[in-house]
């Protein structure tokens, strides 16, 4: 066999791992950019690299304004989260388990907002919110009110999903066993469902944290983490937005890692 034959079968045989490599790299090469330039030790700008330092992971909040944009990122999220879990939650219920008159349209309409781009979405609603609900001013609330809008679809697929995957010999059993409709839900629907129900609210809360698009047509002179970073990226982003960010990805990957490892106890 040729050396070249031998290279060509190594290849073949390895081709999806290598493939799959490739890709993760590709995906990771700005984590690892943003991971290394929170240690550059700049003076003007955070673009080029000037020296290895730790004093803006020992204080995060030294840039002007990046704390004040985390928080209130994180404030928009809990509370677009929590409001955009309940009632998706509540409609994922009404669309699996109930039959009505408008059931097909309203699981077509489900789905718009996940179907029409962010810049149309940001464009209608700020014609909403300046022309039709005139007693709103362009700030906190109208990005929470926005966020919500776009995260119900989100909870309300997920939670779909979860709730029809499930058994329904198990609430069957339940009722055989005299357990009434509220004991059911909560003895046997609700923890049945509640990792999706988790799932949706995580889901919710990431793609609030990050949006940029929406965001930015209804923030008035509201400031989030990702419109700070765009406003800054002229100058050079603070490292310390950098910490944050870095931060910020390796809390999700840590609850990712945790929800495998809880997961996998469970099913041994």
């Amino acid at each position: 066999m040729s050396p070249l034959t031998r290279v060509q079968r190594w290849i073949a045989d390895r081709i999806a791992v290598i493939i799959a490599i490739a890709v993760l790299l590709y995906l990771f090469v700005p984590v690892a950019y943003t991971f290394v330039f929170s240690f550059n030790d700049y003076r003007k700008s955070n673009i080029t690299w000037s020296g290895f330092t730790l004093k803006h992971w020992e204080n995060p909040c030294g840039a002007p304004g990046v704390c004040d944009a985390l928080q209130t990122s994180i404030k928009v999220g809990f509370l677009a989260t929590l409001i955009a879990t309940i009632i998706g939650t509540a409609l994922a219920f009404a669309l699996v388990r109930h039959n009505f008159r408008g059931r097909g349209a309203g699981n077509v309409l489900v789905f718009l907002p996940m179907a029409t781009p962010e810049i149309v979405l940001g464009a209608s609603l700020l014609t909403i919110f300046v022309q039709g609900f005139t007693f709103l001013t362009l700030g906190f609330w109208t990005i929470v009110i926005a966020h919500i809008m776009f995260c119900i679809s989100f909870v309300v697929v997920t939670v779909k999903a979860r709730l029809q995957s499930l058994d329904p010999r198990l609430e069957e059993a339940a009722q055989d066993l005299y357990a009434g409709p509220g004991t059911t839900f909560w003895r046997v629907t609700f923890p049945l469902v509640l990792p999706g129900i988790v799932s949706a609210a995580l889901l919710a809360f990431s793609l609030s944290f990050d949006d940029f698009i929406i965001t930015n047509f209804v923030s008035g002179d509201e400031t989030t983490f990702p419109k700070f970073v765009y406003v800054s990226y002229l100058r050079g982003i603070p490292a310390q937005a950098n910490v944050i960010g870095f931060s910020m990805f390796l809390i999700a990957v840590l609850l990712v890692i945790a929800g495998q490892v809880i997961g996998s106890k469970r099913r041994s």
